[in-house]
C-alpha cells in the first residue's frame, strides 16, 4: 500500500514557515525537570497558551536528546485535547526516528496527511534518514519513489542520505542508479554524492569504476575536491597501486589542490603496509615541507611499518618522539607498540608500556589486552594471563574468542591438554562461540601430545555437525596422521578434503611428502610430487 494516500504538492512557503517557527525560538531549558514543570504549568493554564509555546519545550528536549520525554509530553497534550500542528508533529516524527521506532513515525506522518497539512522536505528527510539508520534502505528507496510520485520535491540531503545508506550496505551499483535518476530532477548531483560512491567503489577494490566516476564528474563540470582526491588515493593504496597514488598526489599539486593530512596519511599508511617504510618517510618529508603537520595517525602508521620490517628500534624512536613533536599518543599508538614488542619477543617492554597506560589513565581496550595476552602466552607466562583476563572482566570488557585462542594455544604447547579441553568447555559455558581456529588449535595440540584418537574424535564431530572445515584444519589432521605413520588414512583425508571443496595447499602436500620420504615410501612421495607439479604448487 502506498505510504501516501493522496497527492500533495510541497510549497516553499510552508517550508519557510516551518523553519522560522522551529529555529527562531532560542529557549534553552536548564534541565529536563524544568521542561516538564513548565509544560505541566502550561497544560493547566486557562486559556491554553498558543501551540508554538508547547513546541518550544518539545524542541528544547529534542536538542538535549530526551526523545522519550518529548513523546510523553506530546501524549499529554493529546489527553488534554490540545490541537497540534505540523511543527509539533514533525518534532514527534524526529523523536520516533531517533528511537528507531519507524512504525510510529510513519503513523504520525499518515496523521499529518489526514489533517491536510503539507509535509515539507525536512519531515521527509527525517523519515528517509530514520529508515537508513536502521538499515531499511530498500524501504527508504520505496518511500522516495512514493513521495516523488505524489509531487514532493526532495533535496540534496535526501539523496545524499539515500546514496550514503546504499553504499554503507554495499549496494554501490544501486547508489549509482540513484545518482543517475537525480539528473532528471530539480536537484543536481554534487561533489558529496560523487565522493560517497567513489569511496564505496574504492573500498570494494573497484578502482576502475571509481576513476570512471571521477572522470564523469569532471566532464559534467563538477570540480573534485580534496575529499575526492583523498578517496582516490586511498582506493589506489588499498589495491597496492602506490605509484599511481603518488602520481595522483602530483596531479593535485598541478591543479593547486593542496593535499591535507588525511591524503598524506593514506599514502604513508599504504607504503608502510607494503613494507616500504623509507618511501613512507619520503612522503612524510614532503608533507612537512608543504606545511602539513603530521598527526597521531601518521606516526602510528610509521611505527606499524617499522615493526613490519623488524626495525624495532626505529619504531620505539618514533613512539618516543611523540612529545617532542607535540603529538599526543592515543590508544592505537600503545596498541601498535605493545603488539609489535610482543611479536618481537620483547614482552617485558610491552608490559611496561601497558603499566604506563594505567599511569596516564588511558583505558586499555580489548585489542590492547589481546596483544599483551598473546605475547605473555608465547612467553609461557600463563599465570600472568589469568590475572589480565580477570582484569578485563572487572573493567567490563570480558575476554573474547581471540583472547582464549591465545591461551588455548599456550596450554597445548605447554602439554597442558586437559586444561585446554576444560578451557574450551568454559568458553562454551560463557556463551562464547569457538571459531574454526579454536578447534584447529585443540586438534593440533591433541595430535602433538600423542592423543590422535581424541583429535580425530573432535574432527569427526565437527564434520557431523556440518562445520565447514578449512585447509588449516585438514592440514593439522594430515600432519597428525603422518606422525603416526597412518598414510592410507592421510590419503583418504586428502580425498575427503577435495570432496568437501577444500583445496590442499603447498603446506598440506609438503607435510605428506616429507613424512613419506622419512619413512622410506619414496615411490608414493614422488607420485605426490608429480601431483603437486600438475596442480601448479611446485615447479618441475
Amino acid at each position: 500500500m502506498s505510504l501516501l494516500r493522496s497527492r500533495y504538492v510541497l510549497t516553499l512557503p510552508s517550508s519557510n514557515l516551518f523553519l522560522v517557527r522551529f529555529f527562531s525560538h532560542n529557549h534553552n531549558l536548564v534541565t529536563v525537570d524544568d521542561a516538564v514543570s513548565s509544560f505541566n504549568r502550561m497544560l493547566k493554564t486557562n486559556p491554553t497558551p498558543p501551540i508554538f509555546k508547547f513546541g518550544k519545550i518539545l524542541g528544547s528536549l529534542v536538542k538535549i536528546k530526551h526523545y522519550k520525554t518529548a513523546i510523553s509530553l506530546f501524549q499529554q497534550m493529546e489527553l488534554y485535547r490540545i490541537p497540534t500542528d505540523i511543527v509539533n508533529l514533525s518534532i514527534l516524527i524526529n523523536c520516533y526516528c531517533h528511537l528507531h521506532q519507524l512504525n510510529f513515525a510513519f503513523s504520525v506522518f499518515a496523521n499529518i496527511l489526514k489533517l491536510g497539512y503539507h509535509p515539507n522536505t525536512i519531515t521527509i528527510n527525517t523519515l528517509i534518514r530514520g529508515l537508513c539508520n536502521i538499515g531499511k534502505i530498500k524501504e527508504a528507496l520505496h518511500f522516495h519513489d512514493d513521495v516523488r510520485a505524489n509531487g514532493f520535491q526532495l533535496d540534496h540531503f535526501s539523496y545524499g542520505t539515500l546514496i550514503g545508506g546504499l553504499c554503507k550496505i554495499g549496494e554501490t551499483k544501486v547508489a549509482l542508479q540513484v545518482l543517475k535518476k537525480i539528473e532528471g530532477s530539480l536537484v543536481k548531483p554534487d561533489v558529496v554524492m560523487y565522493n560517497t560512491i567513489i569511496d564505496s567503489f574504492g573500498k570494494d577494490k573497484l578502482v576502475k569504476d571509481a576513476f570512471d566516476l571521477y572522470s564523469e564528474m569532471i566532464v559534467k563540470g563538477i570540480s573534485p575536491d580534496i575529499i575526492t582526491y583523498s578517496t582516490l588515493v586511498n582506493s589506489l593504496c588499498i589495491v597496492g597501486q602506490l605509484k599511481e597514488a603518488v602520481a595522483l598526489l602530483n596531479e593535485m599539486s598541478l591543479k593547486n589542490i593542496s593535499p591535507d593530512v588525511r591524503t598524506f596519511n593514506t599514502l604513508i599508511d599504504g607504503f608502510c603496509k607494503e613494507g616500504e617504510v623509507e618511501k613512507a618517510r619520503s612522503v612524510l618529508a614532503v608533507m612537512i615541507k608543504q606545511g602539513v603537520k603530521p598527526d597521531v595517525i601518521t606516526y602510528n602508521s610509521l611505527m606499524d611499518g617499522y615493526f613490519l620490517v623488524k626495525e624495532v628500534n626505529k619504531a620505539k624512536h618514533a613512539f618516543n618522539s611523540f612529545v617532542r613533536r607535540g603529538v599526543k599518543p592515543n590508544i592505537q599508538s600503545y596498541n601498535v607498540m605493545i603488539d609489535g614488542l610482543c611479536k618481537s619477543r620483547m614482552v617485558n617492554e610491552a608490559v611496561n608500556l601497558f603499566k604506563e597506560m594505567h599511569l596516564k589513565n588511558m583505558a586499555p581496550n580489548t585489542i590492547t589486552y589481546n596483544s599483551l595476552i598473546d605475547g605473555l602466552c608465547k612467553s609461557g607466562r600463563i599465570s600472568d594471563v589469568w590475572d589480565l583476563i580477570d582484569e578485563m572482566h572487572d573493567r567490563g570488557q570480558p575476554a573474547n574468542v581471540i583472547t582464549y585462542n591465545s591461551l588455548l594455544d599456550a596450554l597445548c604447547k605447554n602439554h597442558k591438554v586437559e586444561e585446554a579441553i576444560a578451557l574450551l568447555k568454559k568458553i562454551k559455558d560463557q556463551g562464547i562461540l569457538p571459531s574454526m581456529y579454536t578447534y584447529t588449535i585443540l586438534v593440533d595440540g591433541l595430535c602433538k601430545n600423542g592423543r590422535l584418537k581424541d583429535a580425530h574424535k573432535v574432527f569427526r564431530n565437527l564434520l557431523i555437525k556440518g562445520y565447514h572445515l578449512d585447509t588449516k584444519m585438514y592440514t593439522v589432521m594430515v600432519n597428525g596422521l603422518c606422525k603416526e605413520r597412518l598414510f592410507d588414512e592421510a590419503f583418504s583425508l586428502m580425498s575427503l578434503m577435495e570432496d568437501n571443496n577444500c583445496t590442499p595447499n603447498f603446506v598440506t602436500y609438503e607435510i605428506l611428502v616429507r613424512a613419506l620420504f622419512e619413512n622410506g615410501k619414496n615411490d608414493k612421495a614422488v607420485k605426490v610430487l608429480h601431483e603437486m607439479i600438475a596442480k601448479g604448487l611446485l615447479q618441475h
